[in-house]
């Protein structure tokens, strides 16, 4: 069970810089993950972690090693971590993944893209390791762009690629759909080459991470137990999860909705959208960031689009809500601990460090222990 935070690890560690040989503060960090972070929920864990702390230096070294090492569970049988900064005569690449077809996939981790990133480096990291032989070439190499928090509206790295028709060499996934993808591989044992080939139709390999997600049941033994019974008119629980939009992070968006004009908004195909009803509790789940609020629901799900709902064409139904609380600031982690407490997990045997993404992929009915887990309140319910 992942119960040591990465920030005690860390701590322990001591400062991660390029220094080489095992008894660094690196070294050190990559033998824990090689021997002990085997689970694809240990790891979506830490860097989740990482994410939530990614204005600290230490982390946004540690999240690039956490990616490199997501590899492993990719099926590349080699995983070469690469400098945490730039110096003169070595070569700047984050990390290297090598396919046992010969494929390379060069690595560069970013936090974000908010910030303008020029293609022409991680291009030049590519033309470097191939004059170095330490890759073939251009024919079995592909450059990847991980990217912690995309801004799906800028598109700015997707839009210099095409510009540039790059469209061949560089590629683009955000650390969720990376994490879903090794989660697939794990759940549903998909073979190193279906994974390879994800990489290589389009820039953006997230749309086609999202169509397996939706098309893919969840194995019977990862799957969620239905919740109790209720008694006629009892509430039921709910856990939603809201992604980033544009400029608006999760947090931003559940604040202005829930907080502000406590409303929430559901698409067509939203999963238990024709059950919510007036009375049901239901909890708010950004990503990598943790359950940031509950309310209480006071109206069903009707199609009446909302003015303050980004993109009401994909979520036009609509229902309001009361009671809301935030806690933003202090949101709920899913950690290993609190998933080895919910009766989601721990009726099915589930051990905590298996993959988990399944849990707070689409809105979901839980029970009622589990909420007041989920939002450390029993207040009002």
């Amino acid at each position: 069970m992942t119960s040591t935070s990465l920030k005690v690890i860390l701590g322990l560690l001591g400062k991660l810089d390029d220094s080489t040989g095992e008894d660094t503060p690196r070294g050190r960090f990559l033998d824990y993950l090689k021997g002990n972070v085997t689970e694809v929920g240990q790891i979506r864990d830490y860097i989740d972690e990482c994410l939530r702390s990614s204005g600290d230096l230490q982390f946004n070294r540690a999240l690039q090693d956490l990616v490199t090492h997501v590899g492993r569970f990719l099926g590349f049988e080699e995983t070469i971590p690469g400098r945490y900064s730039g110096v003169q005569g070595a070569i700047g690449f984050d990390g290297l993944w090598k396919s046992p077809t010969g494929l390379s996939i060069v690595l560069e981790v970013k936090t974000s893209e908010r910030h303008f990133i020029k293609t022409a480096s991680l291009l030049n990291y590519v033309d470097e390791l191939i004059s170095e032989k330490k890759i073939p070439s251009w024919n079995e190499a592909l450059g990847l762009y991980v990217v912690g928090r995309p801004d799906p509206e800028v598109r700015q790295l997707e839009k210099s690629i095409l510009a540039e028709k790059n469209s061949e060499r560089l590629r683009i996934i955000s650390v969720e759909s990376l994490l879903s993808l090794a989660e697939l591989k794990d759940e549903f044992d998909l073979k190193h080459e279906d994974i390879l080939d994800l990489f290589r139709p389009s820039p953006r390999i997230d749309p086609a991470v999202d169509i397996m997600k939706g098309l893919s049941a969840v194995p019977a033994e990862l799957q969620a137990p239905p919740p109790p019974p209720v008694e006629t008119g009892a509430p039921s629980y709910w856990l939603t999860p809201v992604k980033s939009y544009e400029a608006q992070s999760a947090e931003g968006e559940i604040k202005e909705l829930v907080g502000e004009n406590k409303v929430f908004a559901f698409g067509e195909r939203t999963p238990g959208r024709k059950d919510l009803k007036p009375g049901d509790w239901i909890c708010f789940y950004a990503s990598a960031i943790g359950v940031v609020a509950h309310a209480k629901v006071l109206t069903k799900p009707e199609k009446k689009p909302h003015p303050k709902v980004r993109h009401p064409e994909e979520y036009p139904y609509t229902f309001e809500l009361g009671a809301p609380q935030l806690y933003v600031e202090k949101p709920v982690v899913i950690d290993a601990t609190l998933r080895n407490q919910l009766e989601a997990f721990r009726e099915r045997g589930l051990s905590p460090d298996r993959a988990w993404g399944w849990f707070v992929v689409g809105n979901k009915q839980v029970s009622k222990h589990d909420f007041e887990l989920l939002t450390r309140s029993k207040t009002g319910i």
